[in-house]
């Protein structure tokens, strides 16, 4: 049957959006692929959404957590595929080949893949806000405050169970941790798709105030520090100046 795929959405009252999640995965032409989606508890209505697709879904919790990461780690552990990857209940899928470019990425016997990704907005899921463009990986990228969007993220279960999953504790960098742990510290074969697959609707929260961008940057250097790297002088301050490049004005 070839390599089976572990897509995970974590959802926490977004009835606006779940629907467009749930059908970017569900029509991808790739059929070996286990679909779990992991609700916080919501009580908008977007756990009555998931139950209508329930017999096209793997697995399905609503129960509450300790945040997105904690969610996200309790996908992993549920997921039986050899490949695992996360699609936001904000995102979608850039069209329904994504999960065959995956796989055919996959059989070149790598660890993990990463693409590029699409901002849009919320009113419009046509219009580009930002073009996140990540180029090929070298490992001075980190460094400069290159990182991989992590909707595009994909990695094999092994990587998880050597590595470890989220830590929790890093709050809303624990997703930039991960992969500095995988692919800076570990040095994972990693394997790069110059194609937009993943749209993203803008608002993350981590950007949403100057407050916000400030815990970001503290997060950061924790994700380096609990890893014992050394980042540069430069490198928390041309991460969210990296961010600037990719709007489309």
């Amino acid at each position: 049957m070839g390599i089976k795929i572990t897509i995970i959405t974590v959802v926490l009252n977004n009835k606006k959006f779940i629907t467009d999640a749930i059908e970017s995965v569900l029509s991808q032409d790739y059929n070996h692929i286990e679909y779990i989606i992991i609700d916080g508890g919501s009580s908008d209505g977007s756990l009555d959404i998931i139950q209508v697709y329930k017999d096209k879904i793997a697995k399905i919790v609503s129960e509450p957590d300790k945040g997105i990461y904690d969610a996200m780690n309790k996908g992993i552990n549920l997921a039986t595929g050899d490949v695992i990857g996360f699609l936001n209940s904000d995102d979608f899928y850039a069209d329904r080949n994504v999960i065959s470019k995956i796989v055919a990425a996959f059989e070149e016997n790598i660890d993990a893949v990463y693409a590029d990704l699409d901002y849009v907005s919320n009113h419009n899921k046509d219009k580009v806000i930002r073009a996140w463009r990540s180029g090929a990986y070298h490992e001075k990228k980190f460094y400069s405050g290159w990182m991989p969007p992590h909707p595009t993220f994909f990695a094999r279960k092994s990587v998880y169970q050597k590595f470890g999953g989220y830590n929790a504790s890093i709050h809303s960098s624990a997703d930039y941790e991960l992969m500095l742990r995988f692919i800076l510290k570990n040095k994972i074969k990693l394997s790069y798709i110059p194609e937009v697959l993943v749209k993203m609707r803008v608002g993350g929260q981590s950007n949403r105030s100057f407050t916000n961008r400030i815990k970001a940057n503290f997060e950061d250097r924790k994700a380096w520090s609990v890893n014992s790297l050394t980042p540069k002088f430069y490198t928390f301050w041309l991460k969210p100046l990296q961010k600037i490049t990719q709007f489309r004005f």
